[in-house]
């Protein structure tokens, strides 16, 4: 029994040290703007489309290609080259996996085809957003508003923000227009009206979700989302308390949160159980099951709802 209790108290020491490693490695939150050159690298890279029911296709910057090419492209936070020199899908509190995009994405995508949701007028957030395709599929579909944020500032810049406007462009109706008064090439109208009218309804943003909870706040103390997204981001125990704190501060009082995740994570040690528990002794939220698939590791479509006796 003794022997029992001292393992006990040694794996809760261990916990703790692991919360205290996280706390002291805070990512600050930076929102990031396009660039007028941020489209450089996207435009000669190779993309693949994901097409799944009757939702529109979604395009991405190829994954394999993309790492092929880290050499040549910005990232001051180094993670391309750890990523391909260690072969590693996450490294804790330095990448975080948004460079691929995982099979729970795909799954809630075909939960969103299946119930038929049009985002109409909707402020969605697609948190931990990776390739952004939650986001995208958001505005594609009539949100009002869409926030993508990841951990790390180099997934958001080489990644999401050129698949958004990837997707987003808007087709130009006065090109011949254009030959006659000599205004700019059709493609750069294009993108710079691409520009001006995403910029009204996204933001882009990095760093971990205790700041930025904090980022948000303080530049807007009244936002709420109607929708928030996130995909594959309860596989570390130690993220529960700062992910709860952005569904409770961020949710509209009668929005939803959609998780996809598998039930467990080997060798990180989250999953849907643990973090199920944790909601539970919060006492905050509903926690629903939507959707279970059971291809390969077992993983779960999820919804969260404020319990009516929350104020």
């Amino acid at each position: 029994m003794i022997e029992k209790e001292n393992v006990d108290v040694l794996k809760n020491q261990s916990k703790l040290e692991a919360s205290e490693s996280v706390h002291k490695k805070l990512k600050e939150a930076v929102e990031h703007k396009p660039t007028p050159d941020f489209l450089s690298h996207s435009e000669s890279s190779v993309t693949e489309t994901v097409s799944i029911g009757t939702l529109p296709p979604l395009h991405y910057l190829n994954e394999s290609v993309f790492e092929q090419t880290a050499p040549e492209r910005d990232d001051g936070e180094h993670i391309l080259f750890q990523t391909v020199t260690q072969n590693t899908d996450l490294i804790t509190g330095v990448y975080e996996g948004g460079l691929k995009i995982w099979e729970c994405t795909y799954d809630l995508l075909e939960y969103i085809d299946d119930e038929g949701e049009t985002f109409s007028e909707k402020r969605v957030l697609d948190l931990g957003c990776g390739a952004g395709l939650l986001g995208i599929l958001a505005l594609k579909r009539g949100a009002s508003k869409v926030h993508f944020q990841d951990y790390n500032s180099t997934v958001i810049e080489q990644l999401t923000m050129p698949n958004v406007f990837l997707n987003c462009e808007e087709e130009s109706d006065d090109e011949e227009q254009g030959k006659k008064d000599g205004s700019p090439p059709t493609k750069k109208r294009t993108l710079d009206s691409s520009r001006r009218s995403l910029s009204d309804r996204c933001s882009f943003l990095s760093g971990d979700w205790t700041s930025y909870l904090s980022l948000m706040q303080s530049k807007d103390s009244t936002l709420k989302y109607d929708i928030i997204f996130t995909s594959e981001t309860i596989y570390n125990t130690d993220y529960y308390p700062s992910l709860h704190n952005v569904f409770h501060e961020l949710l509209a009082e009668d929005g939803v949160v959609y998780l996809a995740t598998k039930s467990h994570y080997f060798g990180v040690g989250g999953g849907l159980y643990l973090f199920q528990k944790f909601v539970e002794d919060k006492d905050v939220f509903q926690i629903k099951s939507l959707k279970d698939i059971d291809q390969g590791l077992k993983r779960h479509i999820v919804s969260l709802t404020f319990k009516k006796s929350h104020s």
